[in-house]
């Protein structure tokens, strides 16, 4: 299983809204690049993992600091059910 705590901003929550702030910003081209390659990368990522077999799961910042004790019962119940699943000795 791989978990990420993905940041808010750099990661792109909420992309369109934040691509549509950052284009009327300071440097704008710079950080339409950036943050959209970020995301980019992460669903690449995630979907080499899940083609190798893993579970994936992401979290976003704010979710986190919000309700840690909920994300923290989420993968925990991922975890479980996959240890039930397992055929490992």
């Amino acid at each position: 299983m791989a978990v990420f705590c993905d940041g808010d901003f750099w990661h792109g929550r909420n992309l369109a809204e934040r691509l549509a702030r950052l284009a009327g910003g300071h440097n704008a081209p710079y950080w339409l690049s950036k943050i959209s390659r970020n995301a980019e990368r992460d669903r690449s990522h995630d979907e080499a993992l899940r083609s190798s077999g893993w579970v994936v799961l992401r979290f976003w910042e704010t979710d986190i600091k919000d309700d840690a004790d909920g994300i923290a019962l989420q993968i925990r119940k991922v975890v479980r059910k996959r240890a039930a699943q397992s055929t490992i000795p």
